[in-house]
């Protein structure tokens, strides 16, 4: 056996624990939120480790802000385990029932998916918000980060599992893979016998490795080529606040936006004001000819793969269009299905951009960085799925369970 079957097995043995624990999983979830606060300069050592290695291995700033953790985002963390101890237990929630003609008794509840695997890359955070939320959802969870976060994920893992113990779980509700290779993450996709589902968290490059070769049930998440579309009735002011704050306030995310679409009627006033916020952070600008000749030169031209790319970094995509359906069929084309928003006051144009787009979440007026478990209300997020089976959009508690039938009768036959 090797050691990913081992702790398969133990996975196995932690869930069957888990789906029928109650106030307990409360109670080593607020453990674990106090337990990282009391570690946190064990958690913040190991941190700077990686971010050490980080540098030496040439990691992009965005790439290293991804990784690094601090006093406050170690807080943010201890407070997002504190909001999910908040949120009502998902497992066992009646969501339908029926007597049927013969008198049998047909109930519809909440249960725990099982054992949940997940692939991310160099942000720690997941570490902490993807087992709190198994957790409270009823789920073991085994996870695997990337080599650039493993001894801060070491570290968390090894906080949480004493404080799961401590509250009276099995500390194997909880695993890490130790093993960063491409080995494990392969052998992890093919553990049917014990993974009832596998979610890759990063960029695309891994979600499209994790959906093509997993045998186990995969939930597709993440990669976002998330746009702005700059409407001929925009609130321009308002357009430019929103494009700065979703392209800058934190680039490295997947709700940041990749590209700005600029109706023709507005872009000469538009685009001067849109440029001049985004040089507040020296955002580089790729566009297309029409752009070009407003702004000038110092705009790169785009290329076809740029409208295609999540750039993950201070690098904007711009393109003028004709027409809202210009929009439309741009978005349509080259999103990734995350997130996509309108910029405008006419109520007909917001109606039919949120009619015609398909994607997780659509916008009217507002920045997509707000595609997020806890902006929703969610507390913190496993991912945001940008599939349609079987969840869509920010992966709460709910989304982390399937539905089983309870039938009661009092003797009927077929």
């Amino acid at each position: 056996m090797t050691v990913l079957e081992k702790m398969g097995q133990n996975a196995k043995a932690a869930a069957r624990t888990l789906a029928v624990a109650g106030a307990e999983k409360d109670r080593a979830l607020t453990q674990i939120a106090k337990a990282l606060l009391e570690h946190q300069e064990e958690i913040l050592e190991a941190n700077r480790i990686d971010l050490q290695n980080g540098k030496e291995a040439g990691l992009t700033p965005s790439l290293l802000d991804r990784l690094a953790l601090s006093p406050a985002r170690l807080e943010g963390m201890a407070e997002g385990v504190r909001q999910i101890v908040a949120l009502p237990d998902p497992v066992g929630k009646v969501l339908d029932g029926m007597v049927r003609p013969n008198g049998l008794r047909i109930t519809k509840v909440r249960t725990p998916l099982g054992v949940i695997g997940i692939i991310y890359e160099a942000r720690p955070n997941v570490t902490v918000d993807a087992a709190a939320l198994c957790l409270k959802s009823g789920n073991a969870v085994i996870l695997r980060g990337g080599k650039e976060a493993i001894h801060s994920n070491l570290c968390l893992a090894k906080v949480m599992r004493s404080a799961l113990e401590a509250a009276g779980l099995p500390a194997d509700s909880v695993q890490l893979v130790e093993d960063t290779t491409r080995r494990s993450s392969l052998e992890l996709m093919g553990l049917t016998e014990y993974l009832d589902v596998l979610i890759p968290r990063g960029g695309a490059g891994l979600i499209r490795a994790v959906v093509e070769n997993s045998h186990v049930p995969v939930i597709e998440t993440g990669a976002g080529n998330c746009h702005v579309y700059v409407d001929a009735f925009a609130d321009l002011d308002m357009a430019a606040n929103i494009i700065y704050n979703a392209k800058t306030s934190r680039p490295s995310v997947c709700n940041a936006i990749e590209t700005i679409l600029i109706h023709e009627a507005v872009a000469e006033e538009a685009l001067p004001k849109i440029r001049d916020r985004l040089q507040e952070k020296q955002v580089q600008l790729r566009g297309c000819e029409r752009t070009r000749q407003i702004l000038g030169s110092s705009v790169i031209p785009a290329t076809e793969e740029d409208w295609a790319t999540e750039y993950l970094d201070y690098i904007l995509a711009v393109r003028v269009v004709k027409s809202l359906d210009e929009a439309v069929e741009h978005i349509s084309r080259y999103s990734s299905g995350h997130s996509e928003c309108i910029v405008t006051r006419d109520y007909k144009n917001a109606k039919e951009f949120t009619a015609r787009i398909d994607s997780a979440a659509v916008y009217v007026n507002a920045s997509t960085r707000f595609t997020d478990g806890g902006e929703f209300g969610l507390g913190a997020e496993i991912g945001i799925s940008t599939q349609k089976l079987h969840a869509r959009g920010p992966m709460g508690l709910n989304e982390l369970t399937s539905v089983k039938f309870i039938l009661e009768g009092d003797g009927q036959i077929r």
